[in-house]
């Protein structure tokens, strides 16, 4: 696809890029997907789990055809997991786990190096560490957080870029990657969201060419990079809003399926 091509599908990243981190998306932005999949297949990947898709986009979106609704593809934990929408509602496509023996030496991994490096806090918003499966990830804050909070704990990084740093040394037979905010992910060697873009080509036929990304970390240290890096168009936002700018230009130019 040419940079003038229209995309047959539109991947987007979830936190901060469709709504605040872990925080339900704005109805405009509902209505943007729904117009979006009357037009290409949408999908969104990210390191959360199917808990998080759904509560955050899915019982937000407004009534759609289901034809629309068919096109919606959700890849948790960066791809190890992928759901469908039907009028059924989701509908499993494959799930994938780590092993016991991979999380347990994640865990104690994870916890080990950010308490050496201080980074244990002990007022947090729900839990540090969470099993989800295909994934352990380390929320320095908690899980419910206040977006707040999160964005103030690390503004340039530094923090989790060294608990990421750390953390991979000690486990080299598993990929260690800065997650949102304040989390970092532990999933198998070379599980990223190129691999979660790569099985979405899989799965629909729909080759890397004819996509396109949205995401609001792609720079070298951020978990959008490996898509952007595996030669897929990207467009980067910053915040949600942006995200629906960018589509409010972008949808008109694309042609409606019948």
């Amino acid at each position: 696809m040419t940079d003038s091509a229209p995309p047959r599908l539109v991947a987007f990243d979830l936190d901060d890029t469709l709504a605040p981190s872990k925080s339900r998306i704005d109805p405009r932005i509902g209505d943007l997907l729904v117009a979006l999949a009357e037009r290409v297949d949408v999908a969104i990947i990210s390191g959360g789990q199917l808990a998080q898709f759904t509560t955050q986009v899915v019982d937000r979106l407004p009534d759609a055809s289901p034809e629309a609704r068919s096109r919606l593809h959700l890849l948790p934990t960066c791809g190890t997991q992928y759901y469908r929408l039907s009028d059924d509602g989701i509908v499993t496509v494959y799930r994938r786990s780590l092993t016991d023996d991979q999380k347990s030496r994640a865990l104690a991994a994870v916890e080990g190096e950010a308490r050496r490096l201080g980074l244990w806090e002990s007022e947090t918003w729900g839990d540090i560490l969470e099993d989800r499966g295909s994934q352990i990830t380390f929320s320095a804050l908690g899980q419910q957080a206040p977006v707040t909070e999160k964005m103030s704990w690390d503004p340039s990084g530094e923090k989790k870029n060294a608990l990421r740093a750390a953390v991979a040394a000690l486990l080299p037979d598993l990929e260690v990657r800065s997650g949102g905010s304040t989390s970092v992910d532990i999933t198998e060697r070379g599980i990223d969201k190129a691999y979660g873009m790569r099985q979405l080509s899989e799965q629909t036929g729909i080759a890397l060419d004819d996509m396109l990304f949205v995401g609001d970390r792609l720079d070298p240290d951020g978990n959008d990079y490996p898509v952007l890096a595996m030669g897929v168009r990207c467009h980067a936002v910053e915040g949600w809003e942006d995200t629906a700018d960018y589509l409010e230009t972008l949808i008109p130019t694309l042609p409606v399926r019948v």
